[in-house]
């Protein structure tokens, strides 16, 4: 007969180490209750606490004349001029659309629109960057069908255009998918609201759902642990959305708050309760009182701990005074959603939790944000690394151009997404100029001159060669993006994707990229305002690639009144490129060497980051001047012509000297395209390349494909590998 062992401890079921056990104990100066556990794991989980990063994120440039809210609220606030404030913020949800696509999906939109309409914003735009393994493997289709079925149902829903992301595919995302969601509002300065609960005998209100098992455990077992075999187990750990009540939660606190009837509120996301109630007392310096009791639930029986780590979707804690809960109950009324006064706000900075009358936790409120454990990882460079930097690419010595173009416009990643952005919304509010297709969206602010532009970048792969020139190569192409569409490029947030942080190679990756988003921002002059840290994206040992992600807003005044678009080129007009010429070190990562060769390695060239500064400004400069300004990216030059080509129906014949010109993603290069139009004065080198007619993208030399042709084999690469 064999006997069962003893059972594994609690707070290491709660994935909590030792030592966090005992900087517990150590605080309280007892072992902790139940409850009190169950809150310690979720608030000092790696998704709540960025125990294993804040260290580094300290150098990200936060600071400019036009931030108002910087990293640490819900949601970054810049100064738009004349009282008109932008919210931005962009979060993760790989692990739950993992588990389960649809439902994980939507939820990250939900929280994401919390974290937004928090700051007293109206959301009016969600970008998507999605990464998926291969689409040959039938459970990668699903990830992406269920993905993009959650945000569009979601969105839809709840009334909040998607406007635009990204698809990328490769083998380290298949057990783990990339699923990153970024939120825009709009505000007048004196709606602002922040989380911060003052005032001694104010009222702790929960809005909206109530709450049930659902989401139990996600931040601090789903989001900040790797996953293994039998991952599907963790199911019950992903979040049921509701659009339709998150619509009503937004337009009932957007009431509260055009009443003046809220001191402090913040949404309940990862850590649900705990989180809430910890981060109002706390950024107040205050404590509170709190009552299980009150809290409307879904499911009979829950125990304090469950109560205090749902993460339930659609809530939110509002801080209001005493004398106006009757009104902030009536409000809610109108909105139809429920209410509950569940606490109170106290002096002394202690947290104390009542279930069935009795205290079942009584922490200070400060341990569980300010008090988490903040971890110097080691980090060093991952062995082979020069091994991997001298395998550069056999590249050829001649080409057949037009045959080449049409095999990468037959990738997923580079085809057509229309599939994807024609399941959303985007023409909802009415605001958008430029809408998804194009380098960045470009928003109008109703009755004002002005518009805002957002882009989302990424590249894994080049960050998988150098992390440092692959992230800052990724802050110039947003930068470009949104330039593009005659916008400055203000404000940054970013979403950082990484493997194991207990494995030092994926520190030194970490560390790198923040490195290299720096420098580049600090070029630019452009604040990073906000952003996420989601780290264990690895399953069975193996890391995803270092995955960062860029969200820029872009902002002018007044806009362009004809902003440039791929669709408008016509016949006569003559082709530019602006910036380097190409390199070999260009192909480092490239669509080329991926699709063609079956090629990753090499060093990608470093970044010039004075040349990047002026290419932007030229780029911002070239969109009042050239009706057609493209960024060179993904599937370099001669993708970039025949996206042009194809948008506008038009031919383009180039006059290169070598096929690397084409095929080169060598950054900081745009195209630009117009009749009579000079390129600006400065530093950056421009080329006349090319021009407009007929009817074939024609490289010379190296071949020519009608575009009729080559539009047929871009539209139908996506559904073709879905089928």
């Amino acid at each position: 007969m064999t006997t069962a062992g003893p059972a594994e401890p609690a707070h290491r079921v709660l994935g909590m180490t030792d030592d966090e056990y005992d900087a517990v104990v150590e605080i309280l100066g007892r072992d902790p209750r139940p409850a009190e556990l169950a809150m310690y794991s979720v608030m000092w989980s790696e998704h709540c606490s960025y125990k294993s990063s804040r260290v580094h994120l300290r150098r990200f440039p936060t600071d400019a004349a036009w931030v108002v809210v910087g990293p640490g609220e819900n949601a970054g606030v810049v100064d738009l001029g004349d009282g008109w404030l932008a919210a931005l913020r962009i979060e993760s949800h790989n692990h739950p659309s993992f588990v389960e696509p649809y439902q994980g999906a939507a939820t990250g939109v939900g929280g994401i629109l919390r974290d937004v309409f928090t700051m007293g914003a109206r959301p009016i735009a969600v970008w998507d960057p999605l990464r998926f393994g291969p689409l040959d493997d039938a459970r990668n289709r699903y990830l992406l069908g269920g993905v993009v079925s959650g945000i569009a149902g979601y969105g839809n829903a709840v009334g909040v255009p998607t406007l635009g992301g990204e698809v990328e595919f490769a083998e380290p995302y298949s057990a783990n998918p990339l699923v990153n969601v970024m939120a825009l509002g709009l505000l007048r300065r004196d709606e602002l609201v922040l989380s911060a609960a003052s005032g001694a005998g104010n009222l702790a209100v929960l809005l909206g759902a109530a709450t049930g098992r659902d989401g139990i455990g996600g931040a601090s077992i789903l989001a900040s642990a790797s996953f293994e075999d039998g991952s599907d187990g963790k199911r019950p750990s992903v979040q049921i959305g509701d659009p339709f009540e998150e619509k009503r939660l937004i337009e009932a606190c957007l009431d509260l708050y055009d009443r003046g009837l809220v001191v402090g509120i913040q949404d309940l996301g990862a850590a649900g309760i705990s989180c809430a109630t910890a981060e109002c007392a706390a950024a107040g310096g205050m404590g509170m009182e709190v009552d299980l009791d009150a809290i409307p639930l879904r499911e009979p029986d829950m125990a304090a701990a469950e109560i205090l780590m749902s993460e339930s979707q659609e809530r939110m804690l509002a801080i209001v005074q005493p004398d106006d809960l009757p009104e902030v109950l009536a409000v809610a009324e109108k909105w139809e959603i429920e209410a509950a006064r569940i606490g109170t706000v106290t002096t002394g900075g202690m947290l104390t939790v009542r279930h069935g009358g009795n205290v079942v936790a009584e922490v200070p409120a400060a341990s569980l944000t300010d008090g988490a454990p903040m971890y110097r990882r080691p980090a060093a460079r991952p062995a082979g690394q020069e091994g991997v930097w001298s395998d550069t690419a056999d590249l050829p010595d001649d080409v057949d151009a037009a045959a080449t173009l049409l095999r990468l416009l037959d990738d997923p990643a580079l085809g057509d997404r229309s599939w994807i952005y024609e399941q959303y919304d985007h023409m909802l509010f009415l605001n958008t100029l430029v809408a998804p297709g194009h380098d960045a969206a470009l928003l109008r602010i109703k009755g004002t001159d002005k518009a805002l532009a957002v882009s989302v970048d990424g590249n894994g792969r080049l960050c998988h060669l150098d992390p440092r020139c692959g992230a800052a190569a990724i802050v110039y192409e947003a930068a470009l993006n949104v330039a593009v569409t005659g916008t400055r490029p203000f404000a940054v947030v970013d979403n950082l994707n990484f493997g194991n942080p207990e494995k030092p190679e994926v520190m030194w990756q970490f560390i790198e990229t923040v490195e290299g988003m720096s420098l580049a921002c600090e070029s630019l002059g452009v604040p990073v305002i906000g952003g996420n840290v989601s780290f264990y994206n690895e399953t069975g040992g193996a890391d995803i690639y270092p995955t960062p992600v860029v969200g820029m807003l872009g902002f002018s005044e007044p806009a362009l009144a004809a902003p440039p678009r791929l669709d408008r080129a016509v016949p006569g007009m003559s082709v530019w490129l602006a910036g380097p010429a190409a390199t070999e070190a260009g192909f480092a990562a490239s669509a080329y060497s991926r699709i063609v060769l079956d090629h990753l390695g090499g060093r990608p060239d470093p970044i010039d980051h004075a040349l990047g500064r002026a290419v932007v400004a030229a780029a911002e400069q070239a969109a009042g001047l050239f009706p057609v300004v493209h960024d060179v990216s993904s599937g370099g030059l001669a993708v970039a012509v025949a996206e042009i080509a194809m948008a506008s129906g038009v031919g383009i014949a180039l006059d290169v000297d070598d096929w690397r010109e084409l095929f080169a993603e060598t950054p900081l290069r745009f195209v630009a395209i117009g009749l009579d139009a000079a390129p600006p004065p400065g530093a950056v080198p421009w080329r006349k390349i090319g021009t407009i007619g007929g009817d074939r993208i024609d490289f010379g030399r190296y071949g020519s494909v009608d575009v009729t042709e080559a539009a047929a084999v871009w539209r139908s690469a996506l559904r073709r590998h879905l089928s």
